[in-house]
């Protein structure tokens, strides 16, 4: 039987690990399962903890206000040594692209112990599109023993870099387990969705999240132009649940409060949040995970970025790049809307990240490996 580690800290990877969590659990004669968190994104991972029914075994509580990287990245190494001696793990498990991420596992190397991660080979090329995102995916890469890549692509680009192939597993992606349980569980009545007394059902509701380090600033501002733009249609209704970073909170607030046709929100929990993507006409957005989960729902998707790490949605055209020009915002929001055509051709549910069979796949892979007691 071996011992796993799962490490995580924000929301995302919350989202895209506890499926996982409850798939081995579920299997007690293969793996011993323990969870350690962070806490990067505190009140968001709680959320997502909540509504999967995960608890976690050691929760380091590092979230600071307006903590630098680097001293997060510190915090959350040295926070391991103290989990990585308790737990005695043979194997960590890490999901993407955060702080936590790299961190956690360039702890785990330091204690000789092998690293899964989850959500392999994601790359734009670019270190400073998605920051610094791109470059934790491209240094745990170069640390981990297994690598579970959502797509060929992904696949691809791990054996660009010099990655074994028998290390490498395209399994689809943990999200879309997690997404469609969730929409399953709504539609059955066993998770309860959020009563919505401002939604307008005679408008079509557009559901915007943006909150990416690299367009903090006149980008962001641009986006949020934008936004106020399309909410003068009296058809739109948009709704946008706001990260709390200042460099978003301010910002969004000043130029979007008191606007008849958009709802400002909190950040909602997961189960919430899939609800209103379920009820949306489409989604504008800089999320990665959104871009994953959306064409499962058949909701178009307009990126606010400029480079993807995820191309397979762009290039089966669920996805389209709008970066974060204001009138291309705008006009394919408008295109989307008006063009009925344009709309069923990107609302085709269509997913190539997978088909809901991630983790299933993952729990096959581990319990066959030679995971041997420390």
């Amino acid at each position: 039987m071996g011992r796993i580690l799962f490490v995580f800290g924000t929301r995302p990877e919350a989202i895209k690990l506890c499926p996982l969590v409850q798939r081995l659990r579920a299997q007690p004669e293969h793996f011993q399962v323990k969870v350690a968190v962070t806490a990067q994104h505190r009140d968001m991972l709680d959320q997502v903890l909540e509504a999967f029914r995960v608890h976690p075994d050691f929760d380091l509580d590092l979230m600071q206000p307006e903590q630098t990287l680097g001293a997060l990245t510190a915090r959350i190494l040295a926070g391991m040594e103290t989990v990585l001696s308790a737990a005695r793990p043979d194997l960590v498990v890490v999901q993407g692209d955060t702080n936590t991420t790299f961190a956690a596992a360039l702890g785990a190397f330091y204690r000789r112990v092998p690293v899964a991660h989850v959500e392999a080979g994601l790359r734009t090329g670019d270190l400073g599109q998605p920051f610094p995102e791109e470059m934790n995916r491209v240094l745990t890469s170069r640390i981990a023993a297994f690598h579970f890549a959502p797509t060929r692509a992904a696949e691809a680009a791990l054996l660009r870099e010099g990655v074994a192939a028998e290390t490498i597993f395209v399994t689809g992606n943990t999200g879309i387990d997690a997404v469609l349980w969730v929409r399953g569980a709504l539609e059955r009545g066993e998770l309860q969705a959020p009563e919505w007394p401002w939604l307008d059902p005679a408008k079509r509701l557009v559901l915007v999240t943006c909150h990416r380090r690299e367009n903090f600033g006149p980008g962001f501002d641009r986006a949020m132009r934008a936004l106020a733009a399309l909410a003068e249609r009296p058809d739109v209704q948009l709704v946008y649940p706001v990260h709390r970073n200042p460099n978003v909170l301010g910002p969004a607030h000043s130029r979007l409060d008191g606007h008849a046709n958009i709802v400002l929100l909190d950040p909602l929990p997961y189960v919430a949040f899939v609800d209103l993507m379920r009820r949306s006409a489409m989604i504008v957005t800089d999320s990665g995970g959104i871009q994953e989960e959306a064409p499962s729902l058949g909701k178009p998707v307009l990126l606010l970025r400029e480079k993807t790490e995820r191309p397979e949605a762009v290039a089966a055209g669920t996805v389209k790049l709008v970066g974060t020009d204001e009138r291309q915002i705008v006009a394919e929001a408008a295109r989307l809307l008006d063009d009925a055509a344009e709309y069923a051709r990107m609302t085709r549910v269509h997913n190539p990240y997978g088909d809901g069979t991630a983790c299933a796949q993952i729990a096959q892979v581990l319990a066959g490996a030679a995971l041997l007691p420390r």
